[in-house]
């Protein structure tokens, strides 16, 4: 078992900007956050901010135009692309506002096929996958489709997803963004429990909900391309 390291995330200098016809859009412009392991941060701000961009750049979906970003020491700011996708695989796990399940496979099938992307056995993989949704709650639909449950279950097999490789970093966009209040209350609880089970696990969290400070243990702002 790996020691873990104190800083899960550092992120010093981060610029992102877009051309957008003859004009260029500066989303990021310097951005530094420090993640403890074990921290559970939200990043709010209004839309439009770069709160997404802020994550894609973390989960190394883009590379940034300036600045670096480590992750359990090791910077991904200049990987290539398989790399990139090598490192996401194995060490970050995404919740998504809108799932991002597979409609064809079922919630088995979609998170097994999580587990094989990040090199385990095509048997482990099956095993795992059963036993993180079993864990989430959904030990009786393993077989169902996305289209067939409910936004709450299918977040939560969406978190099963992200968590069967172990990262040390879960990164979550606006998870409770589609959800009833009361469904987004048991997510946000499923994230404190899984907290609880692993308190290695660093938690990168962007959201407009206010109510989500009550179970951080960071709340930061992002306005004019800073975190403030």
């Amino acid at each position: 078992m790996k020691t873990p390291v104190e800083n899960m995330l550092e992120v010093s200098g981060l610029r992102r900007s877009y051309r957008l016809g003859n004009n260029v859009l500066e989303v990021l412009k310097g951005v530094d956050l420090v993640l403890r392991t074990g921290e559970w941060c939200c990043v709010f701000g209004a839309s439009g901010s770069g709160k997404t961009t802020l994550l894609n750049l973390v989960g190394a979906l883009e590379r940034p135009d300036g600045g670096t970003i480590r992750i359990a020491g090791e910077d991904i700011s200049r990987m290539g692309r398989r790399a990139a996708a090598r490192f996401r695989a194995k060490r970050i796990g995404f919740v998504f506002q809108n799932y991002q399940l597979l409609p064809e496979l079922s919630i088995w099938e979609n998170v097994t096929l999580a587990a094989r992307l990040g090199g385990a056995s095509s048997a482990r993989a099956r095993s795992r996958a059963a036993e993180l949704l079993s864990s989430v709650g959904l030990a009786g639909r393993l077989r169902h489709r996305p289209g067939e449950l409910s936004g709450g279950e299918q977040q939560r097999a969406a978190i099963a997803r992200a968590l069967v490789n172990s990262p040390g970093l879960l990164l979550a966009d606006e998870p409770t963004g589609n959800l009833d209040s009361k469904t987004g209350d048991e997510v946000i609880r499923l994230f404190g429990e899984l907290r609880k089970a692993d308190p290695d696990l660093t938690i990168l969290m962007i959201t407009h909900n206010r109510d989500l400070a009550a179970f951080a243990d960071k709340t930061v702002e992002l306005a004019d391309g800073r975190l403030k």
